[in-house]
């Protein structure tokens, strides 16, 4: 049975004011979690142990506590769980998964070992677990909007890729058009012989659009009502309302960098890096943080360095890398100005300014 708001600002309360030594390390799995208990006073230690990853399991867990620092990874429940547990009176540290090089590289890996590894580092070298900070859950509700029509745009891809290459396989190429016109022009020219291959697919991605403008329609309501800095941001050229808001639901809080510079880093813009003595290796970029966001930053590069982007600073910046460069100049400039890009936004959110496009630069003649 599931305990009330009450009930749990009850026990928050009583919690905060014990002293806490203990530390928990719980290994999130889908359906069972393993936990593992250090006392850094006494040196003891409790478990392995199993508790269901629900909610009323992990009540159960938190409730039976005292002021724990609860180390969990990255993951499909991080969130919920770190949450929940917060609600509780308990310090949470989430450890990026990827670089916890213990658990993730290791030849022995099992769920128990995984929750001791989470359990001693918390207790002893939490650095070392690279903490992270979480969205919260409005901001984690509200970006699933737009990670549900990213998933939409990639099955009609994939359903327009497929007719096409049915078609083509048999000597035939349907008409070229955008995706949100294939289903009008392409549905008038289907050859008679494959009209029963190709026309559930048309009639498959004649939906799949209508529900990508569906989903357009609630971006653009999102950021007139909820998130209406976005609409700020999307004044910048080649970025979106769609950019807009999902850079800003992201980041969530705009003061959790200390400085813009960090927000290309934040979406794994920036290149890793190998040195050692006198060598220092040209990586590739780290492609940590959000996948999607960075694919659009992407995205938004390719507009305004394309050739009928319109004049500004950024633009200026750019096309002046892919001049310098070698012959992977065009792509580097690309990752380049989406990096810039995500430190402007970041700038302009901060300051609450206008956008000015050849702000830094000479007027143009």
């Amino acid at each position: 049975m599931r305990k009330s708001t009450a009930t749990r600002d009850s026990l928050k309360r009583t919690s905060r004011n014990r002293a806490t030594t203990m530390t928990l390390g719980i290994d999130l799995g889908d359906k069972t979690s393993v936990t593992y208990g250090l006392d850094t006073a006494t040196g003891e230690t409790t478990g392995p142990a199993r508790v269901a990853t629900t909610e009323s399991g992990m009540e159960d867990l938190f409730a039976g506590l005292p002021r724990t620092r609860v180390v969990i990874e990255t993951g499909t429940h991080a969130n919920w769980v770190a949450r929940l547990a917060e609600a509780f009176g308990h310090e949470v540290i989430v450890a990026q998964s990827r670089k916890v090089a213990l658990i993730s590289q290791s030849e022995k890996k099992t769920d128990a070992r995984d929750a001791q590894i989470l359990a001693r580092f918390g207790a002893t070298q939490p650095a070392l677990l690279y903490p992270v900070k979480l969205r919260s859950e409005r901001a984690q509700t509200q970006i699933a909007v737009l990670r549900a029509r990213e998933q939409v745009v990639e099955a009609r891809t994939g359903l327009i890729s497929c007719a096409r290459g049915v078609a083509k396989s048999l000597g035939r190429r349907l008409p070229a058009c955008g995706a949100d016109a294939f289903h009008r022009k392409v549905w008038r020219e289907v050859p008679t012989d494959l009209e029963r291959a190709l026309r559930p697919l048309v009639i498959a991605v004649a939906r799949l659009t209508r529900t990508i403008r569906r989903y357009d329609r609630e971006v653009a309501r999102m950021c007139r009502t909820e998130r209406d800095v976005a609409a700020r941001l999307a004044e910048v050229y080649g970025v979106g309302e769609l950019t807009a808001l999902a850079f800003v639901l992201a980041v969530d809080d705009p003061k959790r960098f200390a400085s813009s510079r960090l927000a290309g880093a934040y979406f794994g813009l920036v290149p890793r890096k190998d040195q050692s003595g006198g060598t220092d290796k040209q990586l590739r970029i780290t492609k940590c943080g959000d996948g999607m966001v960075r694919r659009l930053l992407v995205q938004c590069a390719h507009v305004v360095l394309s050739e009928k982007g319109k004049d500004s600073a950024l633009r200026r910046w750019g096309l002046a890398m892919t001049v310098r460069g070698g012959k992977n100049a065009k792509r580097r400039a690309v990752v380049a100005v989406a990096r810039k890009l995500a430190v402007l936004l970041h700038a302009l959110w901060i300051s609450g300014e206008a956008y000015e496009p050849l702000r830094g630069c000479k007027s143009a003649a």
